[in-house]
């Protein structure tokens, strides 16, 4: 077994792990938690669940983007990005990307306070506001994995 193996199987793994991890919190954890009774205590409720997988996205995104850059770097693939028909190379750097400058970025710098305040001042509005970025995190996502698993299948 080779270190592009082993690199492989732990982007695999990080993959599971991260987007698996957001398709749980969107569709099991946001609906569970948007039938608690007070918005306030939806908003409170679900920050200190995402707080704890916040860590493992963190974890999983860096591991995700470093296997892939070295698989990238190996196997020199730059040029793929040049073409359209590996599209699904852009879209899981894109969605890389996207994770990433919200995990590592927004969320520290500004994202966590804006939230704050928000949910103080409008709960329903702020839960119904995650939802609707979660859907949508998913939703690219998982046309990033679709695509990659075609395309690195050679569909």
């Amino acid at each position: 077994m080779d270190d592009v193996t082993i690199a492989r199987a732990l982007h695999v793994i990080g993959v599971v792990l991260w987007i698996g991890g957001v398709a749980f919190v969107t569709t099991v954890l946001l609906p569970a938690v948007k039938r608690m009774a007070e918005p306030k205590d939806r908003v409170r409720f679900f920050e200190s669940i995402e707080r704890s997988f916040a860590w493992q996205a963190r974890g999983t995104t860096l591991l995700v983007g470093l296997s892939g850059f070295y698989m990238t770097h190996v196997w020199d693939l730059w040029e793929r990005f040049t073409m359209i028909a590996f599209w699904w190379m852009h879209a899981m750097t894109a969605v890389w990307v996207i994770f990433t400058v919200m995990l590592f970025v927004a969320e520290p710098l500004f994202l966590h306070r804006w939230f704050e305040s928000r949910a103080k001042a409008k709960p329903d509005r702020t839960f119904r506001l995650v939802q609707r970025l979660h859907w949508a995190l998913l939703t690219l996502s998982l046309i990033a994995v679709l695509g990659a698993v075609l395309g690195s299948h050679g569909a």
